[in-house]
């Protein structure tokens, strides 16, 4: 009852796969739908040609369904209330369209491989962008377990052009550069300053993140295209029409480095992360298994490999980083090679006499710059010992002079005599 109330219509083979994946066959999805169809709360709307009976809700089941998904926030799809032709008494809408279809062994391909449980999907989920517009996914699916903890899924059996699915993904790019109503003003005043300005603004602040939770990768909720019913040709040209046409929502960026040259890494901020499939793929190999497409990349991977982004901001870090270190190294090189050494004793100049050479307020203090801190120590106690002498001399009182007893010993012979 709650795939019903999700997906509206159903068929026992897409039920199974939803509720029970574990069992090899829908033998008891097909007994509880006799089941609750005793109870009058599911009918048969329609046969397909293939023969497979189309389940829907009765009006009374409906109303069950509200009780079970509403409370958990999950949207019940519109009843299929039964309408008779007044004349004929045929009863109308009872086709199961080839794209309704579609969406549901999508969801139900996804359910089968692990990613997302059957609560965790919805259809027909709004968009509206600034003008007004409503774009509608297919299907969202949010399977945190899983790895994808949110992803929208648009389903396209080449009913549309391609350029038609390069307008979708414009438009989900520019539905995740909106601001809710409530942003802070001077959140809008910044965006509203110079076009491109929204960038700048951190995804928790945009409106995209009061709908779903943070993808656990850079940039946007990530959006793929699921192909059923055509040609591998038609898909080719397809998904080269999308890579080519819709690059500037796709494409991640170049870092702006101080190392262009070292950093290889690419900024998936801003992008939209695309990934291309088809339900035959789904079908044949397992939504679990590599049959996903990255717009930019090629070969098939996992859907986790494929979302995951290998050559972005984790490894910017590293390449910055490792950058840093040998700009830092080379930087200590050279300034080792321009080192100056001491043309007295040979000896390298400390960093703290090279900066007292050179730093004017220091320099004109520094006596001979050609001397090392240790030799220009030794000229500094000469010098200091040289004018200590000289202050000691020029206190010194002078030493008297020796008398002249010359002529007084002269005096004394010529009395004699």
């Amino acid at each position: 009852m709650q795939a019903l109330g999700i997906f509206q219509r159903a068929t026992p083979d897409q039920l199974w796969k939803l509720t029970r994946p574990d069992n090899q066959h829908d033998n008891l999805v097909r007994d509880n739908l006799l089941d609750l169809e005793d109870h009058h709360l599911v009918r048969i709307e329609a046969v397909r040609d293939d023969q497979r009976q189309v389940w829907v809700l009765t009006k009374r089941g409906h109303g069950e369904a509200k009780k079970l998904l509403e409370p958990k926030g999950i949207r019940v799809s519109a009843l299929r209330e039964k309408k008779y032709d007044p004349v004929t008494g045929k009863l109308l809408g009872t086709s199961y369209d080839d794209h309704a279809a579609a969406v549901t062994s999508t969801a139900a391909e996804l359910h089968r491989a692990g990613i997302g449980h059957r609560l965790g999907f919805q259809t027909e989920i709004g968009h509206r962008l600034a003008d007004g517009y409503v774009q509608r996914a297919d299907l969202v699916v949010k399977a945190p377990e899983a790895g994808v903890p949110v992803m929208l899924l648009e389903i396209d059996r080449r009913s549309e052009d391609a350029h038609d699915l390069v307008q979708k993904l414009r438009r989900y790019w520019q539905w995740g550069r909106l601001l809710p109503k409530d942003a802070a003003k001077r959140t809008v005043d910044l965006v509203r300053s110079r076009p491109g300005a929204i960038e700048d603004v951190d995804h928790e602040l945009r409106l995209w993140r009061r709908f779903y939770p943070p993808t656990g990768r850079e940039g946007r909720v990530p959006l793929a295209f699921v192909f059923a019913d055509t040609t591998e040709a038609k898909v080719a040209n397809t998904v080269a029409v999308l890579e080519e046409a819709g690059r500037r929502y796709w494409v991640p960026r170049r870092y702006d480095s101080l190392y262009p040259k070292a950093v290889t890494a690419r900024d998936y901020g801003q992008a939209v992360p695309v990934v291309v499939t088809t339900l035959e793929q789904l079908q044949e190999h397992g939504a679990g298994a590599a049959v996903w497409r990255r717009l930019g990349r090629t070969g098939e991977q996992t859907l986790t490999a494929a979302l995951d982004n290998p050559d972005g901001h984790a490894l910017y870090l590293a390449q910055e980083a490792r950058a840093d270190a040998e700009d830092q190294q080379r930087r200590a090189a050279q300034r080792e090679a321009e080192r100056p050494v001491c043309t007295r004793c040979g000896r390298k100049f400390t960093d703290e006499r090279w900066e007292e050479i050179t730093v004017h307020r220091t320099a004109v203090r520094a006596g001979d710059k050609s001397v090392c801190g240790p030799c220009r120590a030794d000229d500094v106690a000469r010098e200091e010992a040289a004018a200590e002498a000289a202050r000691l001399e020029a206190v010194a009182p002078p030493e008297p002079e020796p008398e002249d007893d010359s002529g007084r010993g002269r005096g004394w012979f010529r009395r004699r005599n």
